[in-house]
């Protein structure tokens, strides 16, 4: 068997500039202080890996509490879709989710939670937050 075949074998991986952002659209919501809680989960999120090209599989979960503003659905399922075929870690795509949203809509709270199915006996599970209580203290101390 030609192991070289394998090793220096790479599927095509797009850059992160090619996931979506500007499809994401906020849309009112019109409860604030109502302790609302917004959970979006999706099963069918896929990256890939960024040395290999070959895809990640994985669980999205995304759960918030608003503030002014809600995540349009059609909007996020496109921009998650653009990831598709992405080069990015995994540990980063939390990271990068929770960033864009948070940009979007300002939440109270919010966290992205990814669970990947197994890869080379190793199943990852990567979850990222954000406190606007916790960066207004922070930004309180730096002033």
């Amino acid at each position: 068997m030609d192991e070289d075949r394998y090793t220096s074998r790479q599927f095509d991986i797009q850059q992160e500039d090619a996931i979506d952002v500007d499809v994401l659209e906020a849309v009112p919501f019109d409860y604030p202080d109502s302790a609302t809680e917004v959970v979006y989960e999706t099963d069918e999120f896929t990256a890939v890996c960024p040395w290999t090209g070959l895809p990640d599989f994985g669980t999205i979960t995304i759960t918030y509490l608003p503030d002014t503003t809600l995540v349009e659905l059609k909007s996020l399922k496109y921009y998650l879709t653009s990831f598709r075929n992405v080069g990015i870690l995994q540990e980063h795509v939390v990271n990068r989710i929770l960033n864009d949203l948070v940009k979007l809509v300002q939440p109270l709270l919010m966290t992205v939670e990814a669970e990947y199915q197994e890869r080379g006996g190793i199943r990852t599970n990567a979850v990222a937050w954000y406190d606007k209580d916790e960066e207004e203290t922070e930004e309180l101390d730096e002033g």
